[in-house]
């Protein structure tokens, strides 16, 4: 099997001593990648090749900037049966996930191109007569990116096409679970013609990932972090940056609220819970993860949502199936203990519930109470709760009773009250008669609380990758106090 190396400088790199890591394919346990496990010698390599590049970059026209982008943006269409392929073997995603994950990927380069004249900034009156002065927003630097698994493609590519549209140079680090796809990414924008040094992907053994990040973020170079992954690691890179100065983004867990309301349209509200809950096994952070059902409408609901949750076929994703694998050794048996905790405490499984190897059915637990593990914890996998609540008041309690913050949904044919609870709900993101999952490249996406801070995006991720200068021109002789 051939070796993924890294992209430093333009050019394919093995680590300073020859380590590789092997990726399995987390349905069938075959090899999927072998990839050039880095070092922190070698990762510093990567901000030095980004650090060189910078200043070049910078000054690089829009014009010239927007055709880059959007030939990466062609190239990455053109590949996307690598991309599909691979994602499969390294991730356990079916076919039609990572297709999506490369179309969408391409629609964000293109809106990240459309978007590099935008960078620009205001003129502010000044109280000082005879001088002009200016908001400027100028690129940061070396940007680092890191980026996950689970939508592998788009996540990856959102890690670098703003900042790169914004005039800044980067360092991808990829996903252990993953470094084939993100590498891929890399080589389409080479072969796109970015210059060397702007865009460099190093890979890394899951071991050594505590030192390879710590030395990325306290590399002096590096002038901002951008991080999408779990709480829990995000609190982590969320210290190291905010102790060595540097801005982060931070993109984290979710527990997304689907409130299914008395006057909802219920067949709307489970076709959207059945997209929501298990598309992508329910490996996305939008994922809905709590179904919280009016009771007037629960046992309605429950019915057509539990018969099409069983109707969803479970298996190798290379088959014709809805549901593949899941990606992270062990998540299968987690599975197995949420469903073990609240069947213990009184759940009721209506659907599903079954398990071979990484391949999980899709279970709905109903009756869920606030004393689950379920209820809590995100599951990042096809198992969901429903917990049913006594009117809208209930409703809005349970969906704001979690520590994450990121997409929810509300189901109501009445829109101003529909709106009245989206306003009390505390989540980044919220969608009315929609799925909690749903995205749009030129949309603020980002999540409250535990969920993360910043935004991707449009034109709040130009705030996110730039720094606004303040400039002014003065009168040479104006009078001075001494």
């Amino acid at each position: 099997m051939t070796v993924t190396k890294f992209l430093i400088n333009g050019e394919p790199v093995d680590a300073q001593d020859k380590r590789t890591f092997k990726r399995l394919d987390p349905v069938t346990g075959e090899v999927a990648t072998e990839a050039a496990a880095a070092s922190v010698d070698d990762a510093l390599k990567a901000v030095a090749a980004a650090q060189a590049a910078f200043p070049d970059w910078a000054n690089v026209a829009p014009d010239e900037r927007r055709k880059l982008l959007n030939k990466a943006s062609d190239v990455l269409e053109a590949r996307t049966q690598e991309f599909i392929d691979l994602g499969i073997a390294e991730t356990g995603a079916t076919g039609p996930w990572m297709g999506f994950n490369v179309m969408f990927a391409a629609q964000m380069i293109r809106e990240a191109a459309a978007m590099v004249t935008q960078v620009g900034g205001e003129i502010i009156p000044s109280g000082k007569p005879g001088t002009f002065a200016m908001a400027v927003a100028k690129p940061l630097g070396v940007c680092l990116g890191i980026a996950p698994w689970n939508a592998a493609v788009i996540l990856g590519v959102r890690a670098v096409a703003m900042p790169l549209a914004c005039g800044n140079t980067m360092v991808l680090k990829s996903s252990e679970m993953c470094p084939g796809l993100h590498r891929l990414i890399g080589d389409c924008f080479a072969e796109a013609g970015l210059p060397a040094g702007v865009l460099n992907v190093i890979s890394n053994a899951p071991e050594d990932a505590a030192a390879v990040v710590e030395s990325l973020i306290k590399a002096p170079e590096v002038k901002h972090v951008n991080f999408t992954g779990s709480t829990r690691v995000g609190r982590i890179i969320g210290r190291l940056a905010g102790e060595n100065l540097k801005p982060a983004l931070l993109e984290l867990g979710g527990k997304a609220p689907l409130v299914v309301l008395d006057d909802a349209d219920i067949d709307a509200a489970v076709n959207a819970a059945v997209f929501g809950c298990f598309m992508n096994q329910g490996q996305i952070c939008m994922s809905t993860e709590r179904i919280i059902l009016d009771e007037k409408i629960a046992d309605e609901f429950t019915e057509k949502f539990a018969a099409r949750a069983a109707a969803l076929p479970a298996g190798n994703p290379r088959g014709q199936v809805v549901l593949g694998g899941l990606c992270i050794p062990g998540a299968g048996e987690k599975m197995d203990e949420l469903i073990a905790d609240a069947k213990e405490k009184g759940g009721q499984i209506i659907a599903g519930g079954g398990r071979d190897g990484a391949v999980q059915e899709a279970t709905v637990v109903d009756r869920v109470t606030s004393d689950m593990r379920i209820y809590q914890e995100e599951s990042f996998g096809p198992v969901k709760p429903i917990i049913r609540v006594n009117g809208e008041d209930e409703a809005v309690r349970v969906a704001n009773d979690t520590e994450y913050g990121l997409s929810s949904a509300v189901f109501s044919r009445d829109i101003r009250r529909a709106m009245a609870v989206a306003n009390r709900i505390e989540s980044g993101i919220c969608h009315i008669n929609g799925s909690t999952v749903f995205d749009e490249p030129q949309m603020p996406f980002g999540g409250a609380k535990a969920s993360g801070y910043g935004r991707f995006g449009g034109k709040a991720a130009i705030a996110q990758f730039t720094n606004l200068r303040w400039i002014t021109i003065e009168d040479p002789h104006q009078h001075y106090p001494i």
